[in-house]
């Protein structure tokens, strides 16, 4: 009986700090811990099917903890300034990326979307991807590797 009350207090301790960390649990967090978990349950079944980008190599590709971790520095920003919108702000912008790569792997799983849904992930990659290249290219001209 003791090593159980142990254990719960054990566990209980650890979530209440790692909550406290992220800010409570509330509906942002909880939807973007739910995302994390369908993308992550979607992108395995993908690779399993041999559908995914990562199939080959094997890899696992998760930012989740990177992103629990961008919660937290938004927590601390909201505390310094006083604020309570920066941590809803990393939630609703980490839950977005999430969607996307849900839709991206279910699509792989020939599961049908709307055309439209369709569209506007790909608008949202290509500008993702342009944006990455104008990155790309200052990086370049700042330590003068330019291909001219």
């Amino acid at each position: 009986m003791f090593m159980k009350e142990t254990i719960c207090m054990i566990a209980g301790v650890v979530g209440g700090v790692i909550t406290t960390l992220l800010g409570g649990w509330d509906s942002a967090l909880a939807t973007l811990v739910v995302f994390m978990g369908i993308d992550f349950v979607t992108g395995i079944v993908t690779a399993a099917m041999g559908k995914s980008k990562h199939s080959e190599s094997g890899t696992l590709n998760s930012t989740a903890g990177w992103g629990l971790l961008m919660v937290v520095v938004g927590v601390r920003i909201d505390i310094l300034i006083g604020t309570n919108y920066i941590r809803d702000t990393v939630c609703i912008s980490f839950c977005l990326n999430e969607l996307l790569s849900i839709v991206e792997n279910t699509t792989l799983m020939g599961i049908p979307y709307p055309p439209v849904i369709k569209k506007a992930i790909d608008v949202l990659q290509t500008k993702v991807g342009r944006a990455e290249e104008q990155l790309k290219e200052s990086e370049d001209d700042k330590n003068g590797n330019s291909e001219t």
